[in-house]
C-alpha cells in the first residue's frame, strides 16, 4: 500500500510505518512544505498514494472535487499516543480497509473507531 503522509503527522511515523511494510513517503522528506492542500492531493492521485494526515481539509478538497481517488486516511483523537502507538493503531486496521481504499474512500482512525466513507462524497 502506498502512503503520502502529511507534515502534521510526527516525524517518527514515517520510518515506523515503513518498518511495518507500508510503502511511504512523506510531504517533509519530498521537500512539500510549502505546497498547498490541493497541490498534496493532485500529487498523491498522480503518484497512486493514499494521504494520510490529521488535516480534515484533505476530506473537504476530495468532496468538492466529486473524485474517487486519492484515497484519504485520517488521523483524529491520537494527540498524547506515541508514534509507536498510532503505527500499532494504523496497521492493525489498515489492512482490513485495503479494498475500500483500493476503490477510493476516506478512513477515519481514532484511539477507539474506524469508520469509512466511499469516494466520491
Amino acid at each position: 500500500m502506498r502512503l503520502l503522509l502529511d507534515q502534521n503527522l510526527s516525524r517518527d511515523l514515517p520510518a515506523l510505518l515503513a518498518a511495518a511494510g507500508f510503502d511511504v513517503a512523506d510531504t517533509r522528506t519530498l521537500g512539500m512544505q510549502r505546497w498547498t492542500d490541493e497541490e498534496i492531493v493532485d500529487f498523491a492521485a498522480a503518484e497512486s498514494r493514499i494521504i494520510v494526515s490529521a488535516d480534515t481539509d484533505f476530506g473537504t478538497i476530495l468532496a468538492k472535487r466529486q473524485v474517487v481517488k486519492p484515497s484519504f486516511v485520517l488521523l483524529r483523537r491520537t494527540q498524547g499516543l506515541s508514534p509507536e502507538a498510532i503505527a500499532d493503531i494504523f496497521a492493525a486496521h489498515i489492512p482490513l480497509f485495503e479494498d475500500d481504499l483500493d476503490h477510493g474512500a476516506i478512513l477515519v482512525i481514532t484511539d477507539a473507531v474506524v469508520r469509512v466513507r466511499p469516494l466520491p462524497i
